[in-house]
């Protein structure tokens, strides 16, 4: 797993090398990756800890946001599970809040004693927080830290997502650059708001857009969040913002995931309108294939096999009553309020030029699932895949 890490980090630099450190977005943001807070973490309390004891309880946030939660989260815990011969259990609370809540409560109940959370909100998932450590339970924040809150997760296990919003700065910034528009007219279509991660990404791509705006080379005519990265909400959004702009147009568009590009695409196409410069987040098949038909400039893979079998060697660690933060290396993140151990990965810009080195290379994805039906066309001749 260290060396997996490693290899991914080291990719990732040489990948991401040309990262703008641009001034951070005017959104009110938790404190990007490594930045000390005012104090670290309480010492965890509670029941005594019985190495092996109990089981591990995955709770998913939804399966509309990304394809990812259902497709690829779950079969890797699955199989990082059964290779370590532990007891667990995965559910999804497809957006519901509440709903996960009930299910933290049901694990718990179930003997549940290390609950692996993606919260939908931060107020939520600082309650089950709680909820689990009444109960003697330790729990990582996975991929989405919950913030604001003095009672943090044992450790949090992700990408470092300020990079993630870079790295759809850093490519689209030249593509922008290269266009005919005397001043490009750009939408920076955001993920949700209530997912600190969305906050993260715009900062990310705000930090190399901003210096542009400010200097009137580009232009930034909608800057909106889609709530609960609904996508045909995000349809709706961008059609209005279509609709705004009028003769003028949108030349460029920050979108925070391939789900929400997906949406700008529907829009252009049934306007009749050209590819634009697009981003977009997590490689999807649907992301993939839009970047190979030229309808996407690129995508943000964060290697999901990496990052859960991250989570599970942390879970796994815990529920051997063992320091999970340790596997942080001193990494940490503040929450707002206090530090919290960061188990922390790194993203890979992908183009139509490294996708089969990237994607393809480390079997995430296969060109017999991308060259399908009017895909077929787009894809490299079969003795060169």
């Amino acid at each position: 797993m260290r060396k997996l890490l490693v290899v991914l980090s080291v990719l990732a630099v040489f990948a991401l090398a040309l990262s703008a450190c641009a001034a951070p977005a005017a959104a009110p943001a938790a404190p990007a990756g490594g930045e000390a807070a005012t104090e670290a973490a309480p010492a965890e309390t509670g029941a005594a800890c019985t190495p092996g004891e109990g089981s591990i309880a995955v709770l998913l946030p939804d399966s509309a946001s990304s394809a990812r939660w259902e497709n690829d989260d779950r079969r890797y815990f699955a199989e990082a599970f059964d290779a370590a011969g532990v007891e667990y259990s995965i559910v999804n609370a497809e957006g519901d809040a509440a709903n996960q809540q009930t299910q933290a409560e049901q694990a718990l109940t179930n003997g549940a004693k290390v609950i692996l959370l993606v919260n939908l909100d931060s107020g939520s998932g600082a309650a089950i927080i709680a909820k689990a450590k009444e109960a003697g339970a330790r729990v990582i924040d996975y991929d989405r830290l919950t913030i604001d809150t003095d009672n943090p997760a044992s450790v949090y296990v992700s990408f470092d997502n300020v990079a993630v919003g870079r790295a759809m700065g850093d490519t689209l910034e030249p593509l922008i650059d290269g266009l005919e528009a005397e001043v490009p007219r750009v939408v920076q279509l955001n993920g949700s708001p209530t997912d600190n991660n969305a906050t993260l990404f715009r900062e990310g791509y705000f930090s190399v857009a901003k210096p542009h705006y400010d200097d009137g080379s580009w232009e930034l005519v909608a800057d909106q969040a889609v709530p609960g990265w609904d996508n045909q909400q995000a349809l709706v959004i961008f059609e209005q913002i279509l609709t705004d702009a009028g003769d003028a147009g949108v030349d460029a568009v920050f979108a925070a995931n391939d789900g929400l590009a997906n949406s700008v695409i529907a829009a252009l196409k049934a306007r009749g309108l050209d590819p634009l410069p697009l981003s977009g987040q997590d490689a999807t098949v649907a992301g993939i294939q839009n970047i190979l038909s030229g309808w996407q400039s690129m995508t943000v893979y964060k290697p999901i096999k990496a990052e859960a079998e991250a989570a599970a060697e942390a879970a796994i660690a815990l529920h051997n009553c063992e320091d999970a933060a340790t596997l942080a290396e001193g990494n940490v993140l503040s929450n707002g309020v206090v530090d919290v151990p960061f188990i922390k990965l790194i993203p890979i810009a992908v183009t139509k030029d490294n996708i089969k080195e990237t994607v393809i290379a480390d079997g995430f994805r296969t060109w017999e699932e991308l060259c399908v039906g009017d895909f077929e066309q787009y894809c490299p001749p079969a003795d060169q895949r």
